[in-house]
């Protein structure tokens, strides 16, 4: 669809480290990574409302393009976005035990952030009379923060019956180009030159600060698979007190429930043997107010051990975080790579991408969005059933999940009465089909006292 062009904006908003990190890997992977935005209706939507939900989002945070840069070390910014892809409506409903292929389904779309189509609003009725309903977004654009602030104000608009505006919504923030530049884009370059400086200096004062190390994944067994694969995929829901009263008997937290479920799994699958030290990253947002950004989010890596036939310590879980979250707002104990960010985007693509084919992908992600998602539960006074927010590892060469030693991802939302979990298992030798992550994911939760209920 075509869009009319916004009107000028106030500020020039330049890419961020990880937005020009996550550039460049799409020019290397391409959607390799989507995350989504589920809901869940028992009830049917009309494609009128989607229409105006899409017009909504097609003015807002999320519609954006990049704009590159011809003076080199100069940043490129984000500009609005003039082009969306159409709102996917199909006519076909999805029986029950075909939700999950439908939202996988979902994130087979390309992406193409120098256009602006990096986000895609599709829905699909279901046998039962309700709706499903995806937003599959790019996460060059946006990370989980960006998309619910976006989808929020979206909301909100469509509920007060406003129209599609990017100066009175949040499409207001994107940012457009400078008005001379080239004298922009000089004074950019040089303030990228001292942050560079800047930062090796950091880097030199933190080089002896260091992460937890990664558990090296084994060779075997390797199982036969197809050239190309799609990772297990499962959701499944909870009782919110039965989990609360889980962590309390273990002494730990809802939080680190959630981080000892998903090194538990990670030790059943076999990936990391009988006795290890699993590195778990914990996405933590550095959002503010009013916040441009596409991608504001720092990852917290934190040790678990595990040990085979007993629980993950919550006591030590907890202690782990809270030492991580301390250690990360300080510069002198934050590790000297996050430092070089601002070197990362100086260097040129072929030399990221060397390093790229080289880089490894976390081995254990758990990501809770506790009862954010809920903010966005409302379309027009319809109220979703179940709400999802998670990172889809699309489908790929075997080869290259096995390179980059990809684990497992876990994803938490709740509505205050129910734990909806998002589960993806992206090793094709430890969790080779839906079918045996979901008998791993069993015993773990059974371990814990946890009743699963599976979509």
């Amino acid at each position: 669809m075509t869009l009319t062009a916004p009107p000028t904006a106030a500020a020039v908003n330049r890419l961020t480290a990880d937005d020009d990190l996550f550039l460049k890997l799409h020019s290397l992977y391409g959607n390799a990574l989507v995350n989504q935005l589920a809901w869940r209706f028992d009830e049917p939507l009309g494609h009128a409302l989607l229409d105006r939900f899409h017009a909504q989002l097609a003015h807002g945070f999320l519609a954006r393009r990049v704009h590159r840069t011809r003076i080199p070390f100069a940043r490129p910014y984000w500009v609005p976005a003039t082009d969306a892809l159409p709102l996917g409506w199909d006519t076909i409903p999805v029986a029950d035990d075909e939700i999950l292929d439908w939202y996988f389904a979902q994130s087979r779309v390309d992406f193409d952030p120098d256009t602006g189509r990096v986000w895609r609003l599709s829905a699909a009725p279901t046998t039962c009379g309700g709706t499903l309903v995806s937003l599959v977004t790019s996460h060059v654009a946006s990370d989980g923060g960006a998309v619910l602030f976006a989808v929020g104000d979206a909301l909100t608009r469509l509920r007060d019956g406003e129209q599609p505006d990017r100066t009175t919504g949040s499409g207001r923030l994107v940012g457009v180009a400078p008005r001379d530049a080239v004298r922009a884009d000089l004074t950019d370059a040089g303030s990228q030159l001292r942050a560079v400086a800047h930062g090796i200096r950091g880097a030199f004062a933190a080089r002896k600060v260091t992460e937890p190390d990664r558990t090296p994944r084994p060779d075997d067994p390797r199982l036969p698979s197809p050239p190309r694969w799609s990772p297990a995929d499962l959701v499944v829901q909870l009782d919110h007190d039965e989990w609360n009263a889980a962590a309390a008997t273990h002494s730990g937290t809802a939080n680190g429930l959630l981080i000892a479920l998903g090194a538990g799994l990670l030790g059943r699958s076999g990936r990391v043997g009988e006795s290890a030290d699993i590195r778990v990253d914990i996405p933590h947002s550095m959002r503010t107010p009013d916040d441009p950004r596409a991608n504001a989010t720092t990852g917290l890596p934190i040790s678990v051990p595990y040990r085979q036939g007993k629980r993950v310590d919550l006591t030590g879980v907890r202690a782990a975080v809270k030492n991580a979250a301390l250690a990360y707002r300080d510069p002198a104990t934050t590790p000297a790579l996050q430092h070089l960010q601002p070197a990362q985007m100086i260097l040129p693509r072929w030399v990221l991408h060397r390093f790229a084919r080289t880089a490894k992908a976390p081995e254990c992600l758990c990501t809770n969005l506790g009862e954010t998602a809920q903010g966005v539960a409302d379309i027009a006074g319809h109220r979703a059933c179940a709400v999802l927010m998670r990172p889809v590892v699309c489908t790929g060469e075997t080869e290259l999940f096995r390179r980059v030693e990809v684990g497992v991802n876990l994803s938490l939302c709740t509505d205050g009465h129910t734990i909806t979990l998002a589960v993806t298992g992206a090793d094709p030798d430890r969790f080779p089909t839906r079918a045996a992550l979901r008998a791993l994911l069993t015993t773990e939760l059974t371990s814990w006292d946890l009743t699963p209920h599976y979509w």
